[in-house]
């Protein structure tokens, strides 16, 4: 039997009535977008100026988290350690500064250049993730103790990280190939995606709201179809008792491919949409119920000892 949360169904419609939604991965059909990979080969012609953007984030950021405390208390080692921690990380907040860079081709070498707006997470930015995670490695909580504890500057932060600990300014980068394959051109987000991102991942591990994806409304409206996955072989004999069920997605989908010009139309929609869904849920959760209600009945009557009859007790 397939659960599905009610918590979901509020931040589906939450996010969709501004324009986005985002469904359970589990219930998305259609073409699958191909994931973009790093290019570890271009790693090593831009890691020590990815170090030295990767110190100038973390001292940014704690200086950012102190302002934000104030003068009156003092940030903790542990918010320096957790902000070292997900510098480097794609899932975190901590990381968005990578979102901003851009790899380009300057001569006989690589650039990293900040493009001081939030871009499509293409196969350069997966680079600079790599190269990022490939200089920290496991030297974050020195960086932390270097940092909660000496509050060097900029300047001396890099030398730390990038020259001493990691190495990976040490050495000169290596000339380019001549036969490089350029990467993608740099696609700005629009501020609407932007904003939607940094609300999915402030979403992240929240009760209720698992494996959630983000969809703009045209990504829906483009869907095909949209079916329950994750059922796995042995659940055939449950179809006719799931049909309400399955139901859902298309009712969803209905709601979410209303055309009507006015919001309050497609508000309505969605909401009946919903109402329906909650419906078909109780209806099949009362289903389940009743079939174990009789499983347990019929367990119990087993259990029961037969009394024996008078010829019986005769013959004995």
């Amino acid at each position: 039997m397939v659960t599905f949360s009610y918590n979901v169904i509020f931040y589906s419609t939450l996010l969709l009535l501004s324009g986005f939604s985002t469904l359970p991965t589990c219930l998305a059909a259609g073409p699958k977008k191909v994931a973009a990979t790093a290019r570890r080969e271009d790693i090593p012609y831009i890691q020590c100026q990815v170090c030295e953007m990767l110190a100038q984030q973390i001292h940014e950021q704690v200086e950012a988290k102190r302002s934000a405390v104030g003068s009156t208390k003092k940030v903790t080692e542990l918010e320096v350690i957790e902000i070292a921690e997900n510098v480097c990380n794609l899932k975190k907040q901590e990381a968005d500064w990578i979102l901003r860079v851009d790899i380009v081709e300057n001569g006989g070498s690589l650039k990293i250049v900040d493009r001081g707006t939030e871009g499509q997470c293409n196969s350069k930015c997966k680079t600079v993730e790599q190269a990022c995670q490939k200089v920290m490695g496991y030297l974050d909580t020195d960086v932390a103790e270097y940092v909660y504890t000496k509050n060097p500057s900029v300047q001396s932060l890099v030398k730390y990280l990038c020259h001493d600990l990691s190495g990976a300014c040490s050495a000169i980068p290596p000339p380019l190939p001549k036969n490089r394959i350029p990467g993608e051109d740099f696609i700005p987000k629009s501020s609407k995606e932007a904003e939607m991102d940094r609300l999915m991942k402030s979403m992240e591990g929240m009760p209720g709201a698992p494996n959630m994806k983000m969809y703009s409304r045209d990504d829906l409206l483009n869907m095909k179809g949209m079916g329950m996955g994750g059922q796995e072989g042995g659940e055939d004999s449950d179809s006719d008792d799931d049909d309400d069920g399955d139901n859902f997605p298309s009712k969803l989908g209905n709601a979410m491919r209303a055309k009507d010009s006015s919001k309050s139309d497609l508000k309505n929609q969605i909401i009946k949409g919903i109402k329906e869904t909650g419906s078909a849920l109780k209806k099949h959760a009362k289903k389940g119920s009743d079939y174990l209600k009789k499983l347990w009945k019929g367990d119990k009557k087993k259990k029961k000892k037969v009394k024996p009859s008078k010829s019986d007790k005769t013959e004995l």
